[in-house]
């Protein structure tokens, strides 16, 4: 296999010669996402969701991007969540300065790290810091590489305004009506229509926003624009 995709077989500490590595040490794991940026030659790619361990403010700071002086494409594309967060987005901020591509999506299924064509860092557990795949295979980085692509096309950059709300006119209105606290019972009373229809929208509201809290909803609502 080494023979046939040549490409997989970069120069990193250890045996080039295996493919997919599992690493389950969390300080092998932690040293791996931090230096394999510095691997990089053409493209750094990173997938980051809101799945942590700690609270963002406990969390640990992340390292400023090195300084590749035009060399290295650096893109990132972030969970929502993250740039909901003071800590989080002036993370995101400080690398876009360095020198990163960010971009936004409400929802991201897992983390993941991308060097080249070469090597794809994914996770096995939903933080990845006690469970990490190390990949070597260039068919496996390239599907990778063409996942990440396929989310890059789809995300807003960072920074750049908000869409329109993708809710109907009930959702928005009774988005509106659970910013202001109303019960389940009153925003069915305003509304006129049944609880139920209340409560399935207001599900439907709360999934588009990746929350499940009413009051964290009704702030991440605020922060997108989308209650005008």
């Amino acid at each position: 296999m080494l023979d046939m995709h040549p490409s997989s077989a970069v120069a990193m500490e250890g045996d080039a010669g295996r493919l997919v590595q599992i690493v389950t040490d969390r300080d092998e794991i932690s040293d791996l996402s931090r230096s394999l940026i510095s691997t990089a030659r053409r493209d750094w790619m990173t997938l980051d969701n809101y799945v942590l361990e700690a609270s963002v403010d406990e969390f640990i700071t992340v390292s400023p991007l090195p300084s590749f002086e035009g060399e290295v494409r650096c893109r990132a594309i972030y969970e929502t969540r993250c740039a909901e967060h003071p800590v989080g987005v002036k993370t995101i901020e400080a690398a876009v300065e360095a020198g990163e591509e960010a971009r936004l999506l409400p929802r991201i299924g897992m983390k993941m790290q991308i060097v080249d064509e070469a090597i794809a860092l994914l996770p096995l557990t939903p933080t990845g810091l006690s469970g990490a795949l190390l990949v070597r295979s260039s068919v496996i980085v390239e599907a990778l590489r063409e996942y990440f692509e396929f989310l890059w096309e789809r995300a807003i950059p960072f920074g750049a305004a908000q869409p329109d709300s993708p809710l109907s006119p009930l959702q928005q209105k009774i988005l509106s009506m659970m910013a202001e606290g109303l019960s389940d019972e009153s925003i069915a009373r305003r509304a006129d229509v049944s609880l139920s229809t209340v409560r399935r929208h207001s599900a439907v509201i709360r999934e588009k926003l990746g929350f499940e809290s009413r009051f964290a909803a009704g702030v991440a609502a605020a922060r997108r624009g989308w209650l005008g």
